[in-house]
C-alpha cells in the first residue's frame, strides 16, 4: 500500500469532492455521465507523479465467495501526446459474474516529462515517492516503455507519469463498456478542463432532474436539518441503478439499458413507487430495460451488476416491480405482453441450479429456485430448500404480483396466481408460540409437518443456507459476533409474520383478531425486546421492529388497517426521529441503494405506498407545504395546517384530511382516486393537531389478495 494517506476533513457536494493527502497534494474531483475530471495541486517539491493502475480492484476483506478479482488488462501511452488508453477486466463481486471489461481513455492537460508503462506481480511502481509494505519480498515492477499487457499470468499493469515544472495537473478520464474509441469521445465531448464547469453542469443536472421534483420552503426560516435530510435522501435514492443507454456490450437493441439493480429485494418495497411518481420517464426506461433483459437472457433479474444477473435473496421480486408499475397505469412504450411473459416464467419455470457456493440448494442467479416445492406443495419446504420461511412469504407476494398483471394481460390466468398467492398460509403454524403470542409463519417440511423445535425468535445466521433470510418469524436474530461471513449483520432482526401486504386482513385474523394484532404490533416497538447487539449496523435499535431492514418498512404503518392511524404516525415518526440524522452516519444501516433513504422521503411526505397495489396510506407530512412533480408535468400539493400547536411545539397527529376538495373519511386512497390525484395532480390537505385522534370512519385499507386457507396443525 502507499504510505500517503489523507488528512483533515473531506469536502463533498453534489458534483464535487476534495481531499488533501499527507504529502501535501490536494485532489479535486468532478464528473459527467461517462467521464471524470481530476485536479491535482502539489506542494513546491521537485517532481510530481500520477500513478495510473489499471489493475486496481476492491477485494472483499473477509468474504471469499463474492470477492472481486482482476483477470487482465492492457495500457498504451500514445506517442507525442498526453493521452493513454486501455482496458481492465474484473470478475466476481456480488453477482459472482464473469469478467467485466471496462475501457479507459485518459488525458492530461500538460504533457508529462516522463511516462512509462509497467507490469508486475501485485506491486506498485517504486521510486522515492512510492513504496510498499512488503518487507522487500514483492518484486519491483518491470517498466515496459509505452505499453504493457498483463499476459497469461494476469500481471498488474499501469503507468507512471512525471512532471518537473508545474504544481497543478488536470486529468480527464472516460470509461465505457464498449470500446476505446467510444470512451475517448466521451472524455472530450462531456468535459472541458474546468472543474468549476464540470461541477456546475452536474449540479444543474441534479437540480433539474431530481431535486426539483419535490419542492419545499427553503427560506431562512425553514428547518435546515429537515431540508438536508430530504434532499440528501433524494440524492442517495438516485445513485443506482445506472442508466447505460448505448453502453450494453451484450446485445444490440433499440430498448434502453440499465445496470446495477442492487437489488429488487430492497427496491420494490417503496423506492420504485416514488420513481413512478417523480421520475416517470426514467422509470419507464428501467421497466423496458428489465423486460429486454428477459428477452435476451431468459429471466428478469432480481439483482444485477456487471451486466450479469444475481443474487436472488428470496423471491423473483422484479415481478413486484412490474406489477406496481402496471396497476398504477404506467404504459408508454412498455410492451406489457412481453412483461407478463417475463413474470409468468418466473412463476412457472424452475431455473437451472447455478452451483453457487453459499447455497447448497436451488439457484441464486435468477428466477425462483424453490419452484420444485412451491408448485406442488404450495409452500417452500424446510427439508428440500433453503430460506423456507422467507421464500414462502416472498413467493406469495410474487404470485399476487403476477395475478395483478394477468388481470389485464391474461385474465384467464389471474385466478391461478391469486390462489397460489395464499401459500404463506400453508406455512402458518397456529400452535407456534413466542413472547406470549401464538401463530407464526414457520418452517414446514415436505411431509406437511412443522419444524416444532425451530426457534421463532432466532434465525441462526439468517443467511443464504438458513431457514429464514435476514430475519425471523418473530423476534431476534444473533449478535453480529456470532455471525460467520454473512449479510445478516446489515439487517437483523425482522418479523416475516407481518410481511403480507396483499392480505393484511387474513394476517390479522390468524393473529387472533384486531385486538391481539394491535397488542402484537405494540410489543414489537417496545424498547429492549430484540435482545440483539446490532453494533454499527443498528445504531441503537433495541426493538423487534428494525427500521434498518427492508421487510420491516411497512410494519409501522399497519395500524392503518385497524383504523388507528394515529399509532402509525406515532410509531413511524418516532423511528424517523430516533434513527435518521444529518450526519455522516445519519441512517440506521446500509442504505441498500437508497431504500432506507426513500423510506424517509415517504415519511416526510406523509404517505406510504402498499406495493403491487394502487393504494397509498395516509400518514402525516413534515412540511407545511410540499409540491411534488407527478406524471411528468403535473403537481401534487401536500399541505399541512396546524403543524405548530400555537405554543411552539410541533403537532403532527391527523385530525382530518381533504383530497382535491373532498373530505376524506379513510386513512388511505388509490392512485386514481379524487380525479386522479397521483396522475393528474391536485391537493391533499392534512389538518394536524396534538390530539391522538381516531379521525377515520371509513373502510380500512383493502386486502386485494384476501383468501382463507385452512391452516392445519401439521
Amino acid at each position: 500500500m502507499l504510505t500517503t494517506m489523507k488528512v483533515g476533513d473531506d469536502v463533498a457536494s453534489v458534483g464535487y469532492f476534495r481531499t488533501k493527502l499527507e504529502s501535501g497534494v490536494t485532489v479535486e474531483l468532478a464528473a459527467s455521465r461517462h467521464a471524470g475530471l481530476h485536479h491535482y495541486t502539489y506542494p513546491s517539491a521537485s517532481e510530481k507523479h500520477v500513478l495510473v493502475d489499471f489493475s486496481h480492484y476492491l477485494p472483499h476483506p473477509t468474504r471469499s465467495w463474492d470477492s472481486q478479482f482482476y483477470t487482465g488488462g492492457e495500457i498504451e501511452i500514445l506517442p507525442n501526446s498526453s493521452t493513454y488508453t486501455g482496458y481492465t477486466s474484473i470478475a466476481g463481486g456480488w453477482c459472482i459474474g464473469p469478467p467485466v471489461t471496462v475501457y479507459v481513455c485518459g488525458e492530461f492537460d500538460s504533457p508529462p516529462n516522463d511516462a512509462k508503462a509497467f507490469k508486475g506481480k501485485n506491486t506498485f511502481p517504486v521510486s522515492r515517492h512510492f513504496r510498499t509494505f512488503d518487507n522487500g519480498t514483492t518484486p519491483f515492477p518491470t517498466y515496459t516503455g509505452s505499453s504493457a499487457r498483463s499476459g497469461p499470468m494476469n500481471d498488474r499493469v499501469g503507468a507512471v507519469f512525471t512532471w518537473s515544472n508545474t504544481t497543478e495537473i488536470k486529468s480527464r478520464v472516460g470509461i465505457s463498456f464498449m470500446s476505446v474509441d467510444k470512451v475517448c469521445t466521451y472524455k472530450s465531448s462531456e468535459l472541458t478542463w474546468s472543474i468549476e464547469d464540470a461541477t456546475r453542469a452536474a449540479r444543474d443536472e441534479w437540480n433539474r432532474d431530481v431535486f426539483s421534483k419535490i419542492r419545499v420552503d427553503t427560506s431562512a426560516a425553514a428547518n435546515k436539518t429537515r431540508l438536508a435530510l430530504l434532499y440528501s435522501s433524494l440524492y442517495f435514492m438516485h445513485l443506482i441503478p445506472s442508466e447505460r443507454v448505448g453502453e450494453n456490450p451484450l446485445w444490440e437493441s433499440d430498448e434502453p439499458y440499465w445496470d446495477d439493480f442492487y437489488t429488487m429485494w430492497d427496491l420494490f418495497r417503496n423506492q420504485v413507487s416514488l420513481w413512478h411518481l417523480i421520475q416517470p420517464t426514467y422509470y419507464e426506461s428501467m421497466i423496458r430495460s428489465l423486460i429486454d433483459m428477459f428477452k435476451h437472457e431468459g429471466y428478469l433479474p432480481d439483482g444485477r451488476s456487471g451486466n450479469y444477473n444475481g443474487l436472488v435473496q428470496g423471491g423473483s421480486n422484479a415481478d413486484n416491480v412490474l406489477a406496481d408499475a402496471y396497476v398504477k397505469g404506467l404504459r408508454g412504450a412498455i410492451n406489457w405482453t412481453e412483461g407478463y411473459a417475463a413474470v409468468k416464467k418466473d412463476a412457472d419455470v424452475l431455473p437451472f441450479y447455478d452451483e453457487n457456493p453459499v447455497d447448497p440448494q436451488g439457484s441464486l442467479k435468477e428466477g425462483r429456485g424453490a419452484l420444485d416445492d412451491w408448485i406442488p406443495l404450495g409452500y417452500v419446504s424446510a427439508d428440500r430448500n433453503t430460506r423456507a420461511v422467507s421464500k414462502t412469504v416472498e413467493y406469495s407476494l410474487n404470485d399476487f404480483a403476477v395475478s395483478q398483471i394477468a388481470a389485464g394481460e391474461a385474465p384467464g390466468d389471474r385466478e391461478l396466481y391469486l390462489r397460489r398467492s395464499a401459500g404463506w398460509q400453508l406455512s402458518w403454524d397456529p400452535e407456534a408460540t413466542a413472547r406470549n403470542f401464538t401463530g407464526f409463519v414457520m418452517p414446514r417440511f415436505s411431509n406437511g409437518s412443522f419444524h416444532k423445535t425451530y426457534n421463532i425468535t432466532n434465525c441462526g445466521d439468517c443467511n443464504w443456507s438458513d431457514e429464514s433470510y435476514e430475519g425471523t418469524a418473530f423476534g431476534e436474530s444473533p449478535k453480529p459476533s456470532s455471525l460467520r461471513d454473512n449479510t445478516c449483520t446489515n439487517n437483523p432482526p425482522t418479523e416475516y409474520s407481518f410481511v403480507i401486504p396483499h392480505d393484511v386482513s387474513r394476517m390479522i385474523t390468524l393473529m387472533g383478531g384486531p385486538s391481539l394484532f394491535e397488542s402484537r404490533l405494540d410489543y414489537i416497538f417496545q424498547p429492549n425486546t430484540s435482545g440483539v447487539d446490532l453494533g454499527v449496523n443498528g445504531l441503537g435499535i433495541t426493538t423487534i421492529n428494525n427500521v434498518a431492514n427492508e421487510p420491516d418498512f411497512q410494519t409501522p404503518y399497519l395500524y392503518n388497517y385497524l383504523n388507528a392511524q394515529w399509532k402509525s404516525v406515532q410509531r413511524s415518526r418516532q423511528l424517523a426521529n430516533d434513527f435518521y440524522f444529518n450526519t455522516s452516519a445519519g441512517i440506521p444501516g446500509n442504505s441498500d441503494a437508497g431504500a432506507l433513504n426513500c423510506w424517509l422521503v415517504w415519511q416526510m411526505l406523509g404517505l406510504y405506498p402498499v406495493v403491487t397495489t394502487p393504494v397509498y396510506l395516509l400518514e402525516s407530512p413534515w412540511f407545511a407545504d410540499v409540491n411534488v412533480s407527478v406524471n411528468g408535468n403535473s403537481t401534487l400539493r401536500i399541505r399541512a395546517e396546524g403543524l405548530d400547536d400555537g405554543e411552539g411545539r410541533e403537532a403532527y397527529y391527523v385530525q382530518s384530511v381533504r383530497i382535491n376538495g373532498l373530505e376524506w373519511d379513510k386513512n388511505w386512497f388509490e392512485h386514481e382516486d379524487a380525479g386522479g390525484i397521483m396522475s393528474r395532480g391536485g391537493e391533499i390537505l392534512f389538518r394536524l393537531g396534538s390530539e391522538k385522534k381516531g379521525w377515520e370512519s371509513g373502510e380500512v385499507p383493502p386486502s386485494p389478495g384476501h383468501q382463507v386457507v385452512d391452516v392445519g396443525m401439521g
